[in-house]
């Protein structure tokens, strides 16, 4: 899948968190919304993931590495 893509399913998918994706062997995914506000980690993963897991599993996407922020955290990053 092109980053174009996999833009287009997260934001169709989660129109509430700003997303964007950079291109690579391995496609970089970030994620900025409230929607990641009071999950740690792992449950924020899993909210991505369950977005593109049809894709992983069919074979159209592979090798991604996900950042997540509320407004907050990145801010002050």
């Amino acid at each position: 899948m092109s980053p174009a893509e996999i833009l287009e399913v997260l934001q169709s998918e989660a129109p509430e968190v700003t997303w964007s994706v950079m291109d690579g062997y391995v496609k970089e995914i970030l994620g900025v919304g409230e929607a990641f506000e009071g999950l740690n980690a792992v449950k924020r993963q899993q909210y991505v993931y369950k977005i593109l897991n049809p894709y992983i599993v069919d074979g159209s996407l592979h090798a991604v590495s996900i950042r997540t922020f509320t407004p907050a955290e990145k801010a002050d990053a």
